[in-house]
């Protein structure tokens, strides 16, 4: 039989059931074991003689039950991650509450690891992207839901595989020209050089299904100006739409936008798109970037990679430093577009824990 006994323990599992079973008073036991009065009532009183856990009762936490069910709630229900829970429970749940004393949260009910959450056939583990430095572009086009009265429009993305930065623009169609001018937009507003871009083969990138040989000629419009700005172009193999996954994966989150807020006209959705592209470069940690944001992570890089970049690294408008909290940050963004998608998910849900407050 295994006995659980602290290594300082000044008595053995015999000496407490000789404690329990004997009459003397406390002071005699005391003296008789060479322990203190206080040792020997607390055995008195326990009827084991293991010790038991050191665990403190209450634990310190600046969250309260009820908000620990709706963070576990939004955890198991939408599989943010810790970062992106971190960021709506502090909005709307609790300003105080940590990082790790939300980690600490989710161990304690079970929901700390995404991948015991995930269903079975979402769980195949994915090759990561090899490590470039900043200035490896992968670009897409989205399509946009059509506003009445108002002709279609499409979202043409840029991200950097190093940092995350985003850069986006609407366009009125997908054609070679607006990718060309795409292009050179997001070359006038990287900080850093572009090396690479990595597009599918879609007709606004490249001509390669229009040849016999099922290659790029060169001509096309896109072509020609990676070649005028010395930048390498790359295609996706056909049918592998998931080597293309990182942009994939920041047009799910702009589908999730799309899909919680209504858009009166093209100006209120640019506008909308827009502001979450800067919440997301300001605001929301990535965990590839070792929870720092793109335009941190830009920071960092720029120190100590200077050759890299054309152009020194902004963060917000006025004054450039971090001891801003990110609560007062957020408030910057006005009705920012991933506050207004939780918000409108989980109102009932805030209402409840303010009248529990």
């Amino acid at each position: 039989m295994q006995i659980r006994l602290h290594k300082n323990a000044r008595t053995t599992p015999a000496v407490r059931q000789a404690i329990q079973a004997s009459t003397l008073s406390e002071r005699a036991l005391a003296q008789k074991h060479g322990i203190s009065r206080t040792t020997v009532r607390k055995w008195k009183h326990r009827s084991s003689v293991e010790d038991a856990s050191h665990r403190p009762h209450t634990l310190r936490t600046t969250l309260t039950p009820a908000q620990e069910a709706i963070v576990v709630y939004l955890r198991q229900a939408l599989l943010l991650p810790l970062d992106d829970l971190l960021a709506v429970t502090r909005e709307f749940l609790n300003p105080a509450v940590s990082r790790s004393g939300l980690d600490r949260c989710l161990r304690r009910h079970g929901v700390a690891s995404l991948k015991t959450l995930l269903p079975p056939t979402e769980k195949a583990k994915v090759k990561p992207f090899k490590a470039y430095e900043p200035g490896f572009l992968h670009l897409d086009v989205k399509y946009l839901p059509a506003i009445d009265g108002e002709p279609r429009r499409y979202l043409f993305v840029a991200i950097d595989r190093a940092t995350r930065w985003v850069y986006v623009a609407l366009k009125p169609n997908r054609t070679a020209l607006s990718a060309k001018d795409f292009l050179k937009a997001v070359i006038q507003a990287a900080p850093f050089r572009i090396q690479k871009c990595l597009t599918d083969n879609g007709s606004e990138f490249t001509d390669r299904f229009l040849t016999r040989t099922r290659q790029p000629s060169g001509t096309h419009e896109f072509d020609r100006l990676c070649t005028e700005q010395g930048i390498e172009h790359r295609l996706i193999p056909p049918g592998r739409p998931q080597t293309n996954g990182l942009v994939e994966r920041f047009n799910g989150r702009i589908e999730e936008v799309l899909q919680t807020h209504h858009f009166d006209s093209t100006a209120d959705l640019d506008t909308t798109l827009h502001r979450y592209v800067e919440l997301y470069n300001h605001h929301i940690p990535q965990k590839a970037l070792r929870h720092l944001t793109p335009i941190q992570a830009l920071k960092n890089w720029q120190l100590s990679h200077p050759h890299l970049f054309r152009k020194k690294v902004y963060d917000l408008a006025g004054l450039d430093t971090y001891a801003i909290s990110p609560r007062s940050r957020l408030s910057k963004t006005g009705n920012c577009p991933i506050l207004i998608f939780f918000e409108r998910r989980f109102t009932i849900l805030r209402d409840l824990t303010t009248r529990m407050r």
